[in-house]
């Protein structure tokens, strides 16, 4: 062998010991890369179940909402005829308070000027027995004259 081919054969095996450092910090990483990817797969799986029961969770409450949503419109369709009673109920009521109030006020005159009885009528009486009553009153009080 001549020297200028041991010369080549020692530059090569000095640049192979230069590689090997490199060769070794490469294999390390490459190493952590397969440990990390395996980790990324652990967690990916557990991504995947996480997003599985998100997704099962929010049929569920889809599933409650639209269930609590006819629940509501039932009991408001059946509430519509109540509300349309009561409002009736309240018109007539009102009319009748006004002609009662008006009642009152012009009853108020006639109640201070009667002579009062002694004992007080019933309050259910009928249009005759008011009428029989203060036919016996103006009797009884031109009797007294």
């Amino acid at each position: 062998m001549s020297i200028l081919e041991w010369g080549l054969q020692i530059v090569l095996l000095a640049l192979l010991g230069a590689a090997i450092p490199f060769a070794l910090r490469l294999e390390r990483a490459l190493r952590e890369i397969r440990r990390d990817r395996g980790a990324m797969e652990t967690s990916a799986q557990g991504l995947n179940e996480a997003a599985r029961m998100a997704e099962a969770a929010m049929v569920r409450l889809r599933a409650s909402a639209e269930l609590a949503g006819r629940q509501i419109a039932e009991r408001t369709a059946q509430a519509e005829p109540l509300r349309d009673d009561l409002r009736y109920l309240i018109e007539r009521a009102e009319s009748l308070a006004d002609r009662l109030e008006g009642l009152v006020r012009a009853g108020r005159p006639m109640a201070a000027d009667a002579p009062r009885a002694a004992e007080p009528a019933p309050a259910l009486q009928s249009q005759a027995e008011r009428d029989l009553l203060r036919a016996i009153s103006l009797g009884a009080a031109r009797a007294g004259r």
